[in-house]
């Protein structure tokens, strides 16, 4: 066989390591196959804890709809925690504007605040220290840069971390509400219309929310987590007044609001709901027709300041840059 293998070998122009490495490689890709082989085995027991896991988690994760109260923090979250009632619910607003409504959110946001509001500031003092240490040399050359400063510029350097790493958070919490806020607010109109068709065909409100939000599931998720959460806290013996409303508190748009309110009304009074959900979808057609008119009219103003501050100088060079000229080769002469 060796002799066989040293005939090829020569025939073929190869030298027996490159035939070792093809060798090793065919076995490295055998040994996957079968392990891949193994592994996509399906096996129904397996299958049947994964489906029971899933259940679980979609439970826990309904149980996590209904919110605690927001109680006093106590022990070491007394410190960190904002010690107004207000303070924190407002935060806890924000956190569940910007789609954040886990029970321990409040917790963990203000601990990644305090993490990165004593950490920059822990990781340049560190480098502080390393950079003097003699036997130590820091990568990028930062010891010579860090030995550089002056005690003045390392407390300065140290104030900007703290700010950063303590309000950077909230700029970005404010950021994120503010894109899932447009996110509804843009696609609230037609899960508004498919509320309406499905009322229409027969189905009642809170079966054609859940119909709405099922089909927005992929098309527009902020706007069907909202629906189908309004109602798993009404079966969960929610009233529903109060669920549409933590709902327009949770998302922070107008248009919810007095969606909330319509819907309110409707119940109160006895009113058809249909009757009003074509109402309100009209004016909603109205409203982001009107809207667009406005973002249409507000665009000549806008396109006015570039134009001028782009169109100015061209102008103001073309009409006195030959007078200049002339009169620089003038004196010039």
């Amino acid at each position: 066989m060796f002799e066989t293998l040293t005939t090829l070998t020569s025939a073929w122009n190869i030298t027996p390591q490159m035939v070792l490495i093809i060798g090793m490689g065919l076995g490295a890709l055998t040994i996957l196959g079968g392990v891949a082989v193994l592994v996509g085995e399906r096996n129904p027991a397996a299958d049947r804890i994964a489906a029971s896991a899933t259940k679980r988690r979609e439970q826990r994760r309904d149980f996590g709809l209904l919110q605690a109260p927001n109680h006093d923090p106590k022990g070491i979250w007394k410190a960190l925690l904002p010690g107004d009632m207000k303070e924190r619910s407002d935060l806890s607003r924000k956190l569940s504007q910007a789609g954040y409504n886990g029970p321990h959110n409040l917790r963990n946001f203000t601990l990644v605040r305090v993490v990165l509001g004593l950490g920059l500031p822990g990781v340049l003092l560190a480098v502080l220290l390393i950079s003097r240490v003699p036997d130590i040399q820091l990568p990028f050359d930062i010891s010579s840069r860090v030995s550089e400063m002056s005690n003045g510029t390392i407390v300065r350097v140290l104030s900007v971390l703290i700010f950063l790493g303590y309000f950077v958070p909230i700029k970005w919490l404010n950021d994120r509400a503010e894109e899932r806020r447009m996110r509804i607010e843009e696609s609230f109109p037609n899960a508004l219309d498919l509320m309406q068709i499905s009322v229409e065909a027969g189905l009642g409100f809170d079966a054609a929310m859940t119909r709405a939000g099922n089909e927005l599931a992929e098309i527009a998720p902020e706007m069907a987590y909202e629906f189908l959460t309004v109602q798993r806290q009404i079966q969960a013996g929610r009233d529903r007044d109060a669920a549409m409303q933590d709902m327009a508190q949770r998302t922070n748009v107008d248009v919810i609001r007095s969606f909330s309110a319509v819907v309110s009304q409707s119940v109160q009074f006895g009113t058809s709901m249909s009757e009003a959900l074509t109402a309100y979808a009209k004016e909603m057609r109205e409203f982001r027709e009107v809207k667009a008119q406005e973002m249409a009219n507000k665009l000549p103003v806008k396109m006015s300041v570039v134009l001028a501050s782009l169109m100015l100088p061209a102008l103001i060079l073309i009409s006195i840059g030959p007078v200049v000229i002339r009169y620089t080769r003038f004196f010039a002469e």
